[in-house]
C-alpha cells in the first residue's frame, strides 16, 4: 500500500481552446497554472494543486497518469520494484504543482508517473471558502465537479496488466470480468478504501495504448441529473447515460469534451472497500451480457471508441 492515491491525468487535446472552456465554463473547473503547451485544473475539492492537465497535441488521448506516494520512502521502494521487474523508470524534474517524479509504461504501452513531493492548493481570497477544511470555494459553474475519481485505459492484454501493476505498486483488484474464453476483459483496481481508482478494459482493435476515459466525482445522485441538463444547455451530446453500471455499482453519464476524450461525471454512493481481505468479484460473460445494473442498454461506441482515434474513426 505504498501508493496513496490518483494525484491527476494529463489529457491531450488537438483543440486546447475549446477543451479548457468546455473543462473550465461546462464541467466548472478552476485554472491554477499553465506550463508551455499545458493548462491546469482542478475540481473544488481536490486538495493538491490541480488533478488534470490539458496538453495541446496534434491528437487526443492519454498523455500520462500520476499517482502520488505515502511518503519519499514509499517512492523508493516503488521505484525500485519497477526497475527490478525491468522496467524503464525515468525521473522527471521539471514538473508542475509536485516535486520529482519517476515515469514509467505498463505493458500495454501507457505513460504512469509516480510523485511524492506536492503542492498543496492555497485558494486566492475570491476563491477561498468559509469553511477552512475545504481547499476552494464552491464554484456554482456548470456541473460543479468536485474532485477526480478515476480513469480507464484500453488494453490489449488486461491480465497482463493488472498482474503488472499487483505485482510493481501493489494496487488490489476489487472487480475483474473473465470470458467463457479464459480472456480477462476488464479490471478494477485500487490503492484506497475507495472501491477502484482505475480501470483498464479490453481494447476491441488490439491497437495498445488507448485511452477509455477519465472520471469526476459529483456529490450525489440528482448532480449527475443535473449535469445532463448542463450538458443539453451547452450542446455537449451525452453518449450514454445516466444509468447504474453493475461492476462497482456507480451512477454515471458519459460524454465527450471538444477535443475528443471521453469524459464521464459520476457518484459512487456511500460504496467503499474496508475489508483487508476483500475477496475479487469475478464477472462471466454471460453476467456482462445482461448490460448494466439498469438504465438503458450500453450504446455500442462505449465498447469500440477510444482516444487516440483509429484511421477513419468518426469523431463524436
Amino acid at each position: 500500500m505504498d501508493v496513496a492515491h490518483l494525484g491527476h491525468v494529463e489529457l491531450l487535446t488537438p483543440k486546447p481552446d475549446d477543451s479548457l472552456r468546455f473543462f473550465r465554463d461546462v464541467m466548472g473547473m478552476t485554472v491554477s497554472g499553465a506550463q508551455g503547451d499545458s493548462v491546469f485544473l482542478r475540481g473544488w475539492d481536490d486538495y493538491e494543486r490541480y488533478s488534470l492537465q490539458l496538453t495541446a497535441s496534434k491528437t487526443s488521448g492519454l498523455g500520462h497518469a500520476a499517482f502520488r506516494t505515502r511518503s519519499a520512502q514509499a517512492l523508493e521502494r516503488r521505484v525500485a520494484a519497477l526497475r527490478a521487474d525491468g522496467c524503464e523508470v525515468t525521473e522527471v524534474t521539471d514538473n508542475v504543482g509536485h516535486g520529482p517524479s519517476f515515469r514509467f509504461r505498463d505493458p500495454d504501452g501507457h505513460v504512469f508517473e509516480l510523485y511524492w513531493e506536492t503542492e498543496w492548493y492555497a485558494a486566492p481570497d475570491d476563491r477561498r471558502a468559509a469553511l477552512k477544511n475545504q481547499p476552494e470555494r464552491y464554484p456554482a459553474r456548470g456541473v460543479n465537479v468536485r474532485r477526480i475519481d478515476h480513469f480507464n485505459c484500453l488494453a490489449v492484454d488486461v491480465r497482463a496488466c493488472r498482474a503488472f501493476f499487483e505485482r510493481t505498486l501493489g494496487f488490489r483488484c476489487t472487480e475483474r470480468i473473465e470470458l467463457d474464453s479464459g480472456e480477462e476483459a476488464g479490471m478494477w483496481l485500487t490503492a484506497t478504501n475507495k472501491s477502484y481508482d482505475f480501470a483498464f478494459t479490453k481494447e476491441a482493435h488490439g491497437v495498445p495504448g488507448r485511452f477509455h476515459h477519465v472520471t469526476f466525482a459529483l456529490d450525489s445522485r440528482e448532480a449527475v441529473l443535473q449535469a445532463a441538463d448542463t450538458f443539453l444547455d451547452a450542446g455537449v451530446p451525452i453518449e450514454t447515460g445516466p444509468h447504474k453500471h453493475a461492476v462497482q455499482q456507480t451512477f454515471f453519464l458519459y460524454v465527450h469534451e471538444p477535443g475528443g476524450n471521453r469524459v464521464e461525471v459520476a457518484h459512487a454512493g456511500a460504496r467503499l472497500v474496508l475489508a483487508p481481505d476483500w475477496k475479487t468479484i469475478t464477472w462471466t460473460e454471460a453476467e456482462r451480457k445482461k448490460g448494466q445494473a439498469w438504465g438503458l442498454r450500453t450504446v455500442e461506441s462505449f465498447h469500440t471508441r477510444g482516444t487516440p482515434p483509429l484511421p477513419g474513426e468518426d469523431a463524436p
